[in-house]
């Protein structure tokens, strides 16, 4: 009995392994009817809600309705995301520059939301280009501050499809570069995408 334990040993290390590196595959070798399963019901469930990600979830939109009108509002927590993260993301019809799109930091201070968090803010350093599916644009971080806030940073996006532009606006409880990046994988999403299309009117190109 005592060889026969050894020799099963290897096994069950791999099978660990597996499911540290990837629950996904480890699931697969366990089951694949089962994971098949899950699979399916999952991508129902989330065609049927437009659940963003597993990570990401919808909060509402916190801020006085204006020329713009109310955007869409995301959280992703710390256990998830590594910082916890807000992103608030909104279509801007017609407010870029048809020929140039966000070409420099000036277009993206101009096009940009984060005047809705303070009315006091500045630029930390220069911005840096960033693509969200078919489209191009700029992301800077920022220091605002207002009457009835501490000093905090934040993170403005923005991206343009011809003269239209989605303006995206991140703030996190720490490690701001981190969060800036996890909001840019995020716009990256099929769920994003996808409003981002029927927003714009765009066929994604």
């Amino acid at each position: 009995m005592i060889a026969a334990v050894l020799r099963a040993l290897p096994v069950m290390a791999a099978l660990a392994v597996g499911i540290g590196g990837d629950g996904m595959t480890s699931g697969r070798m366990a089951s694949g009817r089962m994971a098949s399963t899950r699979m399916v019901s999952t991508a129902a469930a989330s065609t049927a809600t437009e659940a963003p990600t597993p990570y990401w979830t919808e909060v509402k939109w916190p801020f006085p309705v204006d020329q713009w009108g109310a955007g869409r509002a995301f959280q992703c927590l710390a256990d998830a995301c590594g910082v916890a993260v807000t992103i608030y993301l909104r279509p801007k019809i017609g407010f870029c520059k048809c020929g140039k799109g966000v070409y420099d930091d000036a277009e993206l201070d101009r096009v940009g939301d984060v005047g809705l968090l303070g009315q006091q803010y500045a630029g930390l350093g220069e911005g840096r280009e960033v693509a969200v599916g078919w489209m191009k644009g700029r992301s800077r971080a920022f220091s605002v501050s207002g009457p009835y806030r501490a000093p905090a940073a934040a993170a403005a996006i923005a991206f343009n499809d011809k003269c239209d532009v989605v303006v995206a606006t991140v703030t996190a409880d720490a490690d701001l570069p981190r969060a800036a990046r996890q909001a840019v994988e995020f716009l990256n999403t099929e769920v994003v995408l996808r409003w981002a299309r029927a927003e714009l009117g765009s066929n994604g190109s």
